[in-house]
């Protein structure tokens, strides 16, 4: 039986960065040298996520520490001169107050279980974004407190730890196949697949269009 709800934040309540990522990769492409603002976007993605991978346990560093150096990368690459630090800037202003989805503050009002944020962002930001739109989470567990990145487990197992649950007792909702459902299934977790957006869905995945669709089946 369902205890309690296990839910991603970036993609998932609130609206990813792809905008400001938008921006910012046009802006390199404007100033460095490469054939589109694809394979600009593409080398950035690539080289954060290999990052996020090998960032765990005593060699762990934080999201925004990876995501500044990366930036560094990627101007490197492209032989761009816009500094690092002020695009990085504009991505933890984002982190800090992202607009949300219209239907994250009725899953909170309507939830019958308990909402536990599980997150691969930085404990402040994401705290900050949380009290931004008056969230009520139960509690919070990110990928610095477990100094390691979803899809590998140790996220997962410090929120079954910390909250008293067994893995099947909780539901982890999440936007991303790779992230959210290989790491919650990985964990032993039933994994949701919020897919918002209509993708073609795997065999054997569980998906939902939205949040509340999640309650009427919280006894799965």
């Amino acid at each position: 039986m369902i205890k309690a709800f296990f839910v991603d934040f970036y993609g998932t309540l609130v609206h990813e960065d792809g905008e400001i990522i938008k921006e910012i990769t046009q802006l390199i492409f404007e100033t460095g040298k490469a054939e589109s603002p694809q394979e600009i976007a593409g080398f950035w993605w690539n080289d954060f996520q290999n990052m996020c991978l090998n960032s765990h346990g005593e060699t762990f560093e934080t999201q925004r520490a990876l995501e500044r150096r990366s930036i560094e990368h990627t101007l490197n690459r492209f032989r761009s001169p816009a500094k690092a630090e002020e695009l990085s800037d504009k991505m933890f202003r984002h982190w800090m107050k992202p607009p949300a989805f219209e239907d994250a503050k009725r899953f909170f009002e309507l939830s019958p279980l308990p909402i536990y944020i599980v997150s691969n962002i930085d404990t402040d930001d994401v705290q900050a974004a949380i009290e931004y739109h008056g969230f009520t989470p139960a509690a919070v567990f990110t990928s610095e407190r477990a100094r390691a990145y979803k899809p590998r487990k140790e996220l997962f197992e410090l929120a079954l730890k910390e909250t008293g649950l067994t893995p099947n007792e909780a539901a982890h909702i999440g936007d991303s196949l790779g992230s959210d459902v290989k790491g919650a299934a990985g964990a032993g977790i039933r994994a949701v697949w919020l897919n918002r957006f209509g993708r073609a869905v795997p065999d054997g995945v569980v998906s939902v269009t939205g949040l509340v669709d999640v309650l009427g089946a919280y006894r799965m």
